[in-house]
């Protein structure tokens, strides 16, 4: 069984969007770098961030941001963020599967032919996105969702991509999670342009 891995681009202030679900200047680094991630899709019309360009990082990212991405078997997200990117149409930025947490069913005639599935329950989640990932990684949306699954002791590290800007407030990167909770490291740290990744392992 692979890791479990929460993740998410970030702000130095801990938000990973405003109040409004707007990323701001988050995702720029994605597109502002001359190294591509991934081959151009046939649909270029939908991506992680929803602009339509081809992901072209710097250098330094890009060996970090592929090797993570290829690592990734299944995502697991709850159905706001679905809602939000209308499910990147049916192409995850990495994975072959997508497990969305949501009490709703898939929207009807929505992209049959995409492994996505709806859980109802963070847990039940989780235990459906290990079976599809097998030895793969399965990576967790930071957010509320994220949050539930790091809150229950399900998560070996925390991924951050972290852009230097100051929010103030938003949507929090571990959701609405109380109390204190060790991390070990960073045992990944790898400066790009506009972003710094860090990995933490979770102490148990």
């Amino acid at each position: 069984m692979g890791p479990v891995i929460l993740h998410s681009v970030v702000s130095v202030d801990g938000f990973i969007a405003d109040a409004n679900d707007d990323v701001g200047p988050l995702h720029e680094w994605y597109f502002a770098g001359d190294t591509p991630i991934t081959p151009p899709r046939e649909d270029p019309h939908y991506d992680h961030s929803g602009t339509g360009n081809d992901f072209r990082v710097s250098g330094a990212s890009a060996g970090y941001v592929r090797q993570m991405w290829e690592s990734i078997g299944a995502i697991v997200l709850g159905r706001r963020l679905f809602d939000l990117v209308n499910g990147w149409e049916g192409q995850p930025p990495a994975g072959d599967h997508v497990v969305v947490v949501s009490h709703r069913p898939r929207p009807a005639g929505w992209h049959p032919e995409a492994s996505y599935h709806f859980v109802d329950g963070v847990a039940a989640a989780l235990d459906r996105a290990r079976e599809l990932a097998g030895e793969r990684t399965v990576a967790v949306n930071a957010g509320e969702v994220g949050g539930q699954v790091f809150a229950a002791g399900l998560v070996d590290e925390v991924a951050m991509d972290v852009v230097p800007v100051v929010f103030g407030s938003g949507k929090r990167y571990f959701g609405s999670v109380e109390g204190q909770h060790l991390l070990a490291g960073p045992h990944v740290v790898v400066p790009g342009e506009g972003v710094l990744h860090l990995r933490f392992k979770v102490q148990r």
